[in-house]
């Protein structure tokens, strides 16, 4: 099992970067994909989430608007589509895959695979 996050990089306020995060050794119907940030010196915060087999997406109120959550069955892979970028939104981002329910599905110990991270700087 292997999840493989990518698409980070600079990018200046109000500008928009894809995070794609690709699983292997599982298909997308039996696990769900959260994302995650950990900002320097901050505790590793949950992001948005889409379910297994609904699809059903969910967002952590400072992202809401602003960031999509979408996945591509054929591909194994799920997207984070972020927009008006913000500087506070610079941070290192994971993928995990889990079964968490909605109420766990923030918590970083719901989630069984990671993956190991892409940096995000949003700076002008």
């Amino acid at each position: 099992v292997q999840l493989q996050a990518s698409g980070g990089g600079l990018v200046q306020p109000g500008g928009s970067q894809r995070l794609s995060c690709a699983a292997s050794g599982f298909t997308l119907d039996y696990y769900g994909i959260g994302w995650f940030r950990q900002a320097p010196g901050k505790e590793r915060e949950w992001v948005s989430f889409i379910s297994s087999r609904e699809g059903r997406t969910y967002y952590a109120d400072s992202v809401k608007g602003r960031f999509t959550i979408s996945r591509d069955k054929a591909k194994n892979t799920v997207f984070l589509q972020m927009n008006s970028l913000k500087p506070e939104d610079t941070a290192v981002y994971y993928c995990a895959a889990g079964r968490p329910i909605t109420s766990t599905m923030r918590s970083d110990t719901a989630y069984d695979y990671w993956g190991q991270g892409t940096q995000v700087t949003v700076s002008s």
